[in-house]
């Protein structure tokens, strides 16, 4: 896929259809009159100009909120364009009735003979061919010039008009800019092409508040602009919407894009995306899209609160693995985040627990302090949802309603964690923002501050930490007036922090202010609810559970160590499924060789330390020969075609079937 000029970028991507391309205007026109005529016109009829009553047209405005909201101010920017070239501005819903209008006082007189005024239809049904009505039925911008129009009345005026779609393609109401005739300038439908536009891209940002929003285009200086492609995601990573700019860069129609995921589409799991927006000064994301196109793009995690949360250093946003185990089996497909009002319900403890009796006991322990002003430290490895725990606490404590603020400790260069900590005054170093910046702990006021990795936090910050903790007071860098601050206070680590105490590493003062309360989350590999882990996550990635994986798998899983927890189930799965594409059932042919290698190199594991799947028998090695030779004889004796079905390397089928050398 090739890119254009900029110029050239307003005609292609942003209207697909209305360059060189679109029909034969002269056809469009004909094929309007046919239709007019069939509708009962005469050129030479008096139109109905009658405008909807006063009670009718308040309701027709309350009707369109949406679009009147976001329309109003592109169209006074519009206006502004034309002013004083004898033309006015509408706005119109989908059905071609005037919702309201801005003009020129000198053409006002004109623009009331022909009732181009709010209220007014003007449909194909209603006046035949005119810019408006034929932009609806066509759904492409439309200039319908003097004569053009099938109504003789009309044909004193010149029209421009372009549909206003949502985010699947609809058409929920047209800009048009209407004038005399001889006013008309070429430019025109350029104006208003980009305005609508923009009033597309300002409905989709306020449509999908509660989702991970990228901003993408191949040549970076267009990002921002009216070209950038906009497409939004669930927090889990699944395909919710694009605007026109994106379907053309993806090159992809929006049911096609149904069956995708960030992953898919971007090369990029939605849990390396929030590392990366976990450092300290995160750029452009550098992606490559589904057909090896390079993008630039800059993401967002925009909340039903007015939060961003993906702009920062560091985004209290969770992992795909993390999502997918927050959402109870029978979780609707389009569940939002934890932070978001809509879906508190679905992040609470409660839905955490999916039956594995050391989770169950953490649980517990949580809720009995819940609303006490006890400090929690979370232990446990990386990968084992510390930060998942975190946030359902927040959302079942009395502060849900207030802001979940998260920060890792060690992403953050130790020269800028200070800053981001405490914030920092106007002019407190060099390189600071002019105006200063809040710190994290401030953000949090109010709601809950999470410090994931604590451990690593650098050793002269933390008696300054420990200063805040207990006076309950912040003093950002280059200020000497402290801010009180309110905050519930959870952190986590994989470190032992009684070893980094004896090391010298860690306070031991601070230790004691921060374990009012500490649990410990299991690892991956003692959990026993990975079958129902398993399914969850699947559940996220293929919605709604396309994809289950064999009894010969799942054994796999539960031999397998998982060194990296949640994160590495995840990220295996979410192969295994693209691997898997139409096929239902995920097998050890899906499975990668570096993980089959890993199998392979473990040591059986003790009978009492593996639990066991609830249906099937027979053991791991009968499966695997198994395996081996019902491929064999379906690919007619040929090692390597059977190594490349079953997903190993034919050393792995040498070992197991010695004879075959």
């Amino acid at each position: 896929m090739t890119y254009q000029s900029p110029a050239a970028g307003l005609l292609s991507p942003v209207m697909p259809g209305a360059s060189s391309v679109r029909p034969d205007m002269e056809a469009m026109i004909a094929t309007s009159h046919r239709r007019s005529e069939e509708f009962g016109l005469h050129t030479g009829r008096r139109p109905d100009f009658s405008p909807l009553s006063t009670p009718d047209l308040t309701t027709l405005v309350e009707q369109n909120r949406m679009l009147y909201a976001h329309a109003i101010p592109a169209m006074e920017t519009l206006y502004q364009q034309i002013v004083n070239t004898h033309n006015m501005v509408l706005l119109t819903d989908a059905h071609g009735v005037i919702v309201h209008s801005l003009g020129d006082a000198d053409f006002l007189e004109k623009a009331n003979r022909v009732a181009l005024t709010a209220g007014v239809a003007w449909s194909e049904e209603s006046k035949g061919t005119n810019a408006i009505g034929t932009a609806i039925a066509e759904k492409t911008p439309v200039t319908v010039h003097a004569d053009q129009h099938f109504l003789a009345a009309n044909h004193f005026l010149t029209c421009s008009a372009a549909p206003i779609t949502d985010h699947r393609g609809n058409v929920v109401g047209v800009l048009d800019v209407s004038g005399d005739r001889r006013s008309y300038h070429k430019h025109t439908m350029a104006l208003v092409r980009m305005s609508a536009l923009m009033i597309e891209n300002q409905m989709f940002a306020a449509t999908f508040e509660n989702a991970i929003t990228l901003h993408f285009h191949a040549r970076p200086e267009f990002i921002g602009t009216l070209m950038e492609g906009i497409a939004s995601f669930t927090p889990g990573g699944r395909f919710l919407a694009a605007n026109r700019n994106a379907l053309f860069q993806l090159g992809l129609s929006y049911p096609a894009l149904q069956a995708h995921t960030f992953s898919s589409l971007f090369g990029l799991p939605v849990s390396a995306l929030f590392d990366h927006y976990r450092t300290a000064a995160p750029g452009l994301l550098d992606l490559c899209m589904h057909d090896g196109v390079r993008v630039r793009g800059r993401a967002e995690l925009r909340l039903t609160n007015g939060m961003h949360v993906l702009t920062g250093a560091s985004a209290p946003a969770q992992s795909a693995a993390q999502f997918a185990a927050d959402m109870p089996a029978a979780a609707p497909a389009h569940t939002a985040l934890p932070q978001a009002k809509a879906a508190r319900r679905l992040s609470g403890l409660r839905y955490l627990n999916t039956g594995d009796p050391q989770l169950e006991q953490v649980i517990d322990k949580v809720n009995k302090v819940l609303g006490r002003d006890v400090p929690i430290l979370i232990m446990g490895e990386t990968g084992t949802g510390k930060e998942l725990l975190a946030q359902a606490i927040h959302n079942d404590s009395p502060r849900a309603q207030g802001p979940f603020v998260a920060v890792n400790c060690a992403s953050i260069p130790e020269t800028l964690i200070e800053s981001e900590l405490f914030g920092y005054e106007e002019g407190a170093f060099t390189g600071a923002r002019k105006k200063g910046a809040t710190g994290k702990i401030l953000q949090a006021n109010g709601g809950t501050l999470f410090l994931d990795e604590i451990g690593d936090m650098p050793f002269s910050l933390q008696a300054r930490l420990l200063r805040v903790l207990q006076e309950r007071m912040v003093t950002p860098l280059g200020s000497g007036k402290p801010v009180p601050v309110n905050v519930e206070l959870i952190c986590a680590t994989n470190h032992n922090l009684r070893q980094r105490i004896a090391a010298g590493l860690f306070r031991e003062d601070l230790y004691y202010r921060l374990n009012g309360l500490v649990v410990k989350l299991p690892p991956l590999r003692e959990r026993t609810d990975l079958e129902c882990v398993v399914k969850k996550i699947l559940d996220a990635e293929t919605d709604g559970g396309r994809h289950r994986i064999s009894d010969e798998v799942l054994r796999l899983f539960l031999r397998h160590k998982w060194p990296g927890n949640f994160r590495q189930l995840t990220n295996l799965l979410r192969t295994a499924t693209i691997m898997a594409g139409d096929e239902e059932e995920i097998g050890l042919r899906h499975m990668p060789d570096d993980f089959l290698d890993d199998i392979e190199a473990a040591p059986a594991a003790a009978p009492s330390a593996v639990p066991q799947p609830a249906a099937g028998g027979g053991r791991l090695e009968e499966m695997e020969l198994s395996a081996i030779l019902r491929s064999l004889d379906a690919h007619g004796g040929n090692v390597s075609a059977a190594a490349r079905a079953l997903g190993v390397s034919r050393n792995t089928i040498y070992r197991k079937l010695p004879h075959l050398k």
